[in-house]
C-alpha cells in the first residue's frame, strides 16, 4: 500500500478530531443562539442535562420530561416531540424539527443565526 494512504503517525485520527471538533462548535454556537432568541441564557447550551430542562421551556413542555430522556427508546421519541415543538416555538414546521433532529449541525445554526423570532411555546391542544 502506498505511503500517502498508510496513517501510521496519527494524521487520519487528528484531522477527524479537528472536523469532529469543527462540526461540534457549529453545533453549539447555533443552539447558543437559539437559547439567545428565546430568551435563555446561551451558557446553558454547553451545560449537560440543564440544557435539556432550557429546551423543554423553550418547547413548552413539563421539567419531568427530563427523566423521559433517561428511558431507552421512549427518548427517541422524546426527542422528535421536543425538536418539533422547538421548531414550532420559532414559526418552523414539523419538517423542521425532523431536521433539527437528523441535521443538527445544518438547522440549529439555520435557526439561530436565521431571522426565525422566537414566538413563545405553542400552546397546549385542548382535548
Amino acid at each position: 500500500m502506498p505511503e500517502e494512504y498508510m496513517m501510521e503517525n496519527g494524521e487520519g485520527s487528528v484531522l477527524g478530531l479537528i472536523v469532529w471538533l469543527a462540526v461540534m462548535i457549529v453545533i453549539i454556537a447555533g443552539i447558543w443562539k437559539v437559547f439567545t432568541k428565546a430568551g435563555k441564557p446561551g451558557w446553558a447550551s454547553i451545560i449537560p442535562i440543564y440544557n435539556v430542562v432550557v429546551l423543554l421551556e423553550i418547547a413548552g413542555k413539563p421539567l419531568w420530561w427530563v427523566i423521559l430522556y433517561f428511558v431507552p427508546l421512549v427518548n427517541i421519541v422524546i426527542t422528535f416531540i421536543v425538536s418539533i415543538e422547538v421548531a414550532k416555538a420559532f414559526g418552523k414546521g414539523t419538517g423542521f424539527g425532523v431536521g433539527l433532529v437528523f441535521l443538527a449541525p445544518i438547522f440549529y445554526p439555520i435557526l439561530g443565526f436565521g431571522s426565525a423570532q422566537y414566538q413563545g411555546a405553542p400552546a397546549p391542544a385542548i382535548a
